[in-house]
């Protein structure tokens, strides 16, 4: 493994860090977070240059390169690591499943990290393995935040395409009362995608639990519904 290349990133890090992004980063989160201040498009940037340089290695070498990447808790670095991680979807192997669990217990600690990874390689790994949705309904009783939010986002890129209805439902089911308010926009932006395809199943869905059901995750989940059927759901 090439040890220069985590120290060239940083370098290219830092050298991207814009002054207003720095500033402004931390407004995001209510938790605190570590940052360079470097923009989107500059990390994507940089995360491309140096895939070019890794994607023909064996792929347990491209996971521990990730895995330094992750440790430093650079939200930027984060992204690379996840970024890299998704382009190598084509390449998932059931096993993988243990790593992603792992990054959730061991490096996930606020929103963007978690929708970074779920909503992309989590996502696409369960549309090619989706027995291990299963695993996603013992995370949705987990008392990590982090795990219960991804049961709900890894669930996003699927919902989108109109899949896995059934299990949608059974994890909204079991984050229905959650307190945690990024839980509920979590549970409650899966069913938004989920209702892009399945209209009238999902409404159906809200209608029978909107008593039970927190308001922060009621309106994600009925945002894309016509005007008539978000009045009715929000009604009393």
């Amino acid at each position: 493994m090439d040890p220069d290349i985590i120290s060239a990133i940083r370098k290219d890090l830092t050298e991207a860090v814009d002054e207003k992004t720095r500033q402004t980063y931390h407004r995001f989160f209510k938790e605190e977070v570590r940052a360079y201040g470097v923009k989107t498009a500059a990390v994507e940037k940089i995360a491309r240059k140096y895939y070019d340089q890794v994607k023909n290695r064996d792929k347990p070498e491209i996971w521990k390169l990730c895995d330094r990447l992750l440790e430093s808790d650079y939200s930027e670095e984060s992204f690379i690591a996840f970024d890299w991680a998704y382009r190598l979807c084509a390449r998932y192997e059931e096993t993988d499943f243990v790593l992603f669990e792992r990054w959730i217990g061991q490096y996930i600690n606020n929103w963007a990290k978690c929708d970074t990874l779920c909503n992309h390689s989590i996502g696409a790994f369960l549309m090619r393995y989706p027995l291990y949705i299963e695993r996603l309904k013992i995370w949705a009783v987990s008392s990590n935040r982090w795990f219960r939010r991804a049961a709900a986002v890894s669930l996003i890129l699927p919902a989108r395409k109109g899949m896995f209805l059934t299990d949608i439902f059974e994890i909204a089911d079991l984050l229905l009362r959650d307190s945690d308010d990024l839980v509920q926009k979590g549970y409650g932006w899966m069913l938004k995608e989920a209702s892009k395809s399945h209209q009238a199943e999902v409404f159906a869905f809200v209608v029978a639990h909107k008593k039970e059901m927190p308001r922060t995750a009621l309106r994600y989940a009925i945002e894309k519904m016509p005007e008539e059927m978000r009045i009715r759901a929000m009604e009393r």
